[in-house]
Formats: structure tokens, sequence, C-alpha cells
């Protein structure tokens, strides 16, 4: 026989490395006394002294007790269970919660002496995983419903609005490239959570469409402090300040070249409110008709979606709007 060959024999070490490697602790239950015995490497698992016979119970107070009832019932019925089995649950180990995966043969099967065999597995890693692609497919479901919502109120504000399909199809191109955008600003990097963005970049952002200058004019002036949004605000936000920035271009200050508009934001107490000043448009007359679509829209959103409200002031000297939100909701 080779080198090669002998170095290749099976040797039992071969066995414990490759249980080592594996991160395999083993245990053995003897089903009629109910006592339990286990290696190293799944004494460490469940925080228990090395060595000692342990049994069930002594198991079960480690085990997390939205668990408890469910490991008990499939362990009890592992001996009627054709073939192997399989069961995941959270221990407590010390002051860590720990998954565990806890597999073995049923039906008696390989069984010598009354006592089982079987393995335990560490699977922490791989359920956070598991968590954590959840938790992010139901973060993207809930944003992209959210978006196509407001897509379509878009869609329908722009329709009621626009003279011309073309004229339709290029203001609705501008409010969704301004949305996108100010997505970009909250949207998850590189695998790490959603971050929130300064209130003042996404104000900016989202203006920037309606300044054909943009910015050299200094027409359009963003002065607000340090704070951030989060997600779900940036979008409502995104909204009313696209309602609002429309109509000054149509009718306010903004469709005027002289004409300049000033968003400014105090933070008193627990309100965040924003002040958004035109000047130097056409005279300002106030609405004799109901409030239009858009008007409604913007005024749900910053009452459900922000918990706050939006007044308008008709003055003579341009167009003032008021625009009040919850800071906590503002951060959501």
């Amino acid at each position: 026989m080779s080198t090669r060959s002998r170095t290749l024999d099976w040797d039992p070490e071969h066995l414990h490395a490759a249980i080592d490697a594996a991160g395999v602790g083993l245990w053995w239950w003897n089903v009629e006394s109910d006592e339990i015995a286990m290696d190293r490497r799944a004494y460490a698992l469940w925080d228990l002294q090395e060595g000692g016979v342990a049994t069930f119970a002594d198991l079960s107070a480690k085990i997390h007790p939205r668990d408890l009832d469910r490991v008990r019932a499939a362990f009890t019925s592992t001996r009627a269970i054709v073939g192997p089995y399989e069961i995941d649950f959270r221990i407590l180990s010390g002051d860590d919660i720990r998954w565990v995966s806890a597999r073995g043969q049923g039906n008696d099967a390989d069984i010598r002496h009354d006592v089982m065999r079987g393995i335990f597995l560490d699977v922490t890693g791989r359920k956070q995983a598991e968590e954590a692609n959840q938790l992010l497919a139901g973060e993207m479901s809930h944003r992209v419903k959210n978006l196509l919502f407001v897509a379509s109120q878009l869609a329908q504000i722009t329709s009621r609005s626009a003279a011309t399909t073309a004229d339709m199809a290029k203001d609705l191109t501008k409010r969704l490239t301004a949305l996108g955008r100010a997505h970009d600003l909250v949207r998850p990097r590189g695998g790490r959570p959603v971050e929130a963005a300064l209130l003042g970049d996404l104000l900016a952002v989202l203006l920037q469409a309606y300044d054909d200058t943009d910015g050299a004019s200094g027409r359009i002036r963003v002065s607000v402090p340090r704070m951030d949004i989060g997600a779900a605000a940036a979008t409502t936000l995104a909204l009313v300040v696209h309602e609002l920035a429309t109509n000054s271009l149509k009718y306010g200050a903004l469709s005027a070249e002289s004409g300049t508009l000033d968003l400014g934001c105090t933070a008193p107490d627990e309100d965040v409110v924003l002040v958004w000043i035109e000047r130097g448009g056409p005279p300002v007359v106030e609405p004799s008709a109901p409030a239009g679509y858009g008007s409604e829209l913007i005024r749900r959103s910053m009452a459900h979606q922000l918990g706050g409200s939006i007044a308008f002031d008709w003055s003579a000297e341009g167009l003032i709007v008021t625009l009040r939100m919850r800071r906590n909701r503002l951060a959501a």
C-alpha cells in the first residue's frame, strides 16, 4: 500500500476532527431514565457544566419560553417519527439567545440499550440571516407598494391639470424623476440598513427640478436646521412639495422670472414647522372653488402620514404655506 493510501485510511481521530470542524455537538438520551449526556461542544452550547448528566427538564430550563411547548411536543413524538427528524429552537445561553438545531433518528432507529443519539448544531448565524432577509423583503415590498401608490396619485393629479398629453407626460416625468432622487437619499446601500436623509438635502433635491438655472440665480432658497427624515416621511413630503412647486410654477412665484421661493423651518417642542413663502410672482387670489383633488391629497397626506396640517395664507405679496408635522413622524 502506498504512503498516500495509508494517509487516507480510516482513523477514529478523523471523525473527531470532522465533528469539531463542523461545529457539531453530540448528545445521548436514555429514553427510560431521561438522562442526557453530551460532549464538550454541546455542554458549552447549552451553557451547562461539562461532564454532568442532565435531564430533559434541565435542558427545558434553557429553552426560550416561546419555543418550549413546541420543543416538548416534538421530542415526545420523536420515537414515533419514521426516519430522521430535525427541529430548530432558541435557547438561553448565558446572556445570549442562540438558535439550535437538534437532529436524530426517529422510530427508535439505531437505539441501543434504551439510548438514542443525535447532534446539536448552532444555527444562530443562519437564522439571523433568514430573519434579516425576511425583514428586507418585507421592507422592500412595503416601500414598493407605497411608491406605486404615490405614482398612481401623481398620475391622477397630473392628468387633471395638464392641457395636453404631451404636457402630462412632461410634468409626470419631472415629478417621478424627482421622487426617484428623493428615494435615492434614503435607500439601503451595500447591505446596510436604511439610513435617514437630511431634511435640507431632501428639499434641495426635490426643488431642483423647478429651478431652470440649477440654483445659479438663487430664486429658490432652502434654509432648515440639520434634521433627519426617514424613508416613509420622505415619500410623503416629496408628494406635498411637488404639488406646491407645480402650482407655483403654473400660477405662483415660480411662473415669473423675478419670482422667488423661500423655504424655512423651525422645530419648537415636538413639532416641525416648514414655512413656504413665495414673492415676486403674479397677484395672488384665493381660490373661490372648493379645493381640488391635489389639494385634498396633500391635506390627507399631512394629517395621516405626518400627523400634521397644512395652512394657506393668500397674502397680497405672495402665497405663504405653513406645513406642521410631528417630529417623531418625520423620522419614520
